[in-house]
């Protein structure tokens, strides 16, 4: 891809409150339509696209079937758990024509266990793992730091169905694994903690994922033996670790990228969700919820994983795997851009005729992990200038030396 063909371009001066909508709007990844509404531009799909099939891979390692549910939800379905009035951020309209009240989506559970009920009727049934990733709605009464809290936002929801809490608490726990493998694919992995939760109304405990940002919106307290973290929820009536016991914590801020909660029949029950067991007996549905936001974990990376010169994409979700720069030079460098296309790198060349100071500052900015600069100054020293985007000076090679570091690289 040239740069000159990119339908996005950078900017310089973006005003804004967070670190991520400023880098994301000047790097041209994002542009805002309203407070909490955005528009994902090529690269921003790129890196968003790159996010949701790890999810999706990851999903599916511990049985997930993916499926698309609808966004618009009939009011019936949220009388019946007694959410249609408690929700207090659910989007409520009636329809012009049928003149139907309607919500749009926030949430999911009220459809797929009606969904489930169709499909589910014996023990040999379950359990049964359905997850999708959709756009939500949320009305924010203050959508604020950018992608971190918006009104309209991606989420990937997982619901597993079992026979009993044994079960459902075994499934849970292979969740937790997966999700710890999500983070640690996406960039996250050191800083992104399980911190425990009040499970309200569903049960003892729910479970966050926080990743550490001092600007993050949370308060939680990191166990110093442990390092299982709990959120100000609970510090307030359990001064210690649910985990290990000890009190000795560390006061931290820090950014919901996602959580996990152990329903148990609270939907089941609202919509008669039953199975009959080995004997003939009819039983409730035991229901988990897990919960993870693509968006939002664009947003955190951008915000925790950037400095003072731009983005710095891990390489799982860089939107291109090379930048790369010419500085006169066109021949020798088409031919090894041609060349890389061949061997399969993503490669945004950046061609324009502009200042080599431009084009370094906006390989910055867009954050992607590997610099390549071909100049009279780079093959005088027998090579191209390969630089990392966390690296303060880079390397000359040559070009099958180059090939070979990235292949490496990106294995």
């Amino acid at each position: 891809m040239l740069v000159s063909n990119l339908f996005s371009r950078t900017r310089r001066d973006v005003a804004g409150e967070s670190r991520n909508y400023q880098l994301l709007t000047k790097a041209g990844y994002i542009d805002q339509l309203m407070a909490g509404v955005f528009t994902f531009l090529p690269l921003g799909n790129k890196v968003l696209k790159k996010i949701e099939n790890i999810i999706r891979e990851e999903m599916v390692s511990i049985g997930g079937e993916e499926v698309l549910m609808p966004a618009l939800h009939p009011k019936e379905i949220w009388k019946a758990t007694n959410r249609w009035e408690e929700m207090d951020d659910l989007y409520r309209f009636t329809t012009h024509y049928s003149k139907q009240e309607v919500a749009l989506g926030a949430t999911h559970e009220e459809v797929v266990t009606p969904l489930a009920k169709k499909f589910i009727f014996s023990y040999k049934e379950l359990p049964k793992y359905l997850f999708q990733i959709q756009v939500k709605f949320r009305d924010e009464k203050r959508p604020r730091s950018g992608l971190l809290r918006t009104r309209e936002f991606i989420m990937k929801d997982l619901y597993s169905f079992h026979k009993d809490k044994k079960d459902l608490d075994d499934y849970y726990e292979r969740v937790k694994e997966a999700y710890a493998k999500v983070f640690l694919r996406i960039g996250l992995g050191n800083i992104t903690f399980v911190t425990y939760a009040s499970g309200g109304t569903f049960s003892k405990y729910s479970h966050e994922y926080q990743t550490l940002c001092s600007e993050g919106e949370d308060t939680i307290f990191l166990c110093k033996k442990c390092r299982v973290a709990i959120n100000k929820e609970i510090i307030v009536t359990q001064k210690e670790c649910p985990s290990c016991g000890k009190a000795d914590f560390e006061e931290k801020r820090a950014i919901e990228v996602g959580n996990i909660f152990k329903l148990g029949s609270r939907f089941s029950s609202a919509s008669n969700l039953k199975f009959k067991d080995k004997d003939g007996k009819e039983k409730l549905v035991e229901m988990g919820c897990y919960g993870m936001g693509p968006t939002r974990i664009m947003g955190a990376v951008a915000e925790v994983l950037s400095d003072d010169r731009g983005l710095a994409w891990p390489k799982e979700i860089t939107p291109y795997q090379v930048y790369f720069i010419n500085i006169g030079q066109e021949k020798k460098a088409e031919s090894f851009y041609n060349l890389l296309q061949k061997k399969g790198f993503e490669i945004l060349w950046d061609e324009r005729d502009e200042s080599p100071g431009i084009k370094f500052a906006d390989a910055d900015l867009l954050g992607i992990p590997i610099r390549l600069v071909v100049s009279e100054k780079s093959l005088s020293k027998g090579g191209i200038e390969i630089k990392y985007r966390n690296e303060s000076a880079g390397r000359i090679l040559k070009n099958e030396d180059i090939i070979k570091e990235l292949a490496e690289f990106y294995a």
